[in-house]
């Protein structure tokens, strides 16, 4: 199964199947693609009771496949992208799904980040200020075209809000990066913790709400998962709504939030981009659609600004 930013292969053994994830040929951008690091986040949060896939090996030795890898179980479900699996078919469902979503979010950002497993993830400092520094660099090593995504940075960052206490951050948390159960609308597994972290826990909530196409809303520049358009889905209100019931946290500043996501896929689809343009990824219809994405992505973005409220 080829992947956007990593990849995963299915195995399948006599005693059961399983996936390897492991990161793209090197070179390798600086703190990208770090499969170990990766593992031991989702080892951390498993102990906790989050929902993430099994993991039953990690391979640190790069002479087995040339990279760090890990093995995790095969979690049976569907990944909601364009279209819905039968356990969606009615609306009640679909809500149903698209809340437990948001539960799940808040139990993730529950977690105590003070257990031994994530001690290691903390770090001194502004996160906010880190995401901010780590895209402008990211910029300059993944652009292939003339887009104002150094003026967004600086828009971004001339305007960061002040933190709330610290959580689990997952980086890239959408219905896109989830697994949805084949017996009942729920979340079965969150995947893809690449961007995975500590620090403000608004900045899953931006890129949830930033990337969510909701009933007669317009597409997302991302279009990963336009099938939550289709009716019983809540709307992009709802979602924070639900978030802040469950977490008695107000998520203020969420504009700028939103820019911050917009900022960050526009930084890493730009990559896959890139990588297509290279032949690096064969035929990819979702990388090619990067070459509108993009600046769509920068433009949405610019857009959330406006309406940050800070």
């Amino acid at each position: 199964m080829a992947g956007g930013s990593n990849f995963s292969f299915l195995l399948e053994r006599d005693e059961g199947r399983y996936v390897l994830r492991r990161p793209p040929r090197p070179p390798l951008p600086p703190s990208a693609h770090d499969m170990v690091r990766e593992a031991r986040l989702q080892l951390a949060l498993a102990q906790q009771g989050i929902r993430v896939p099994p993991i039953v090996a990690v391979g640190e030795d790069e002479s087995v496949l040339g990279v760090p890898f890990y093995v995790m179980e095969f979690v049976e479900g569907t990944v909601v992208l364009d279209e819905l699996p039968p356990v969606l078919d009615e609306p009640s469902a679909r809500r149903a799904v698209a809340l437990d979503l948001v539960d799940t979010l808040a139990a993730i950002h529950a977690v105590d980040i003070d257990a031994p497993g994530l001690q290691p993830f903390q770090r001194p400092g502004s996160y906010l200020e880190r995401q901010v520094r780590r895209w402008q660099q990211l910029w300059g090593i993944n652009a292939t075209r003339d887009l104002p995504v150094p003026e967004l940075g600086e828009r971004v960052a001339a305007a960061i809000p002040e933190p709330l206490p610290n959580a689990v951050v997952h980086g890239d948390y959408r219905i896109g990066n989830v697994i949805v159960a084949d017996d009942e609308p729920r979340i079965a597994a969150v995947l893809d913790w690449e961007m995975g972290a500590i620090g403000d826990p608004r900045a899953d909530v931006g890129y949830l709400v930033a990337t969510y196409m909701e009933p007669g809303g317009r597409p997302t520049a991302l279009g990963s998962s336009p099938a939550t358009a289709a009716e019983g889905f809540p709307s992009r209100a709802e979602l924070v709504e639900r978030y802040e019931q469950r977490t008695g946290r107000r998520v203020e500043r969420l504009g700028w939030f939103e820019a911050l996501a917009w900022w960050k896929a526009a930084v890493f689809c730009e990559a896959i981009y890139g990588r297509y343009v290279r032949g690096e990824l064969g035929e990819a219809p979702q990388a090619a659609r990067f070459e509108e994405g993009v600046p769509l992505m920068v433009e949405s973005a610019f857009e959330a600004l406006q309406g940050d409220s800070g």
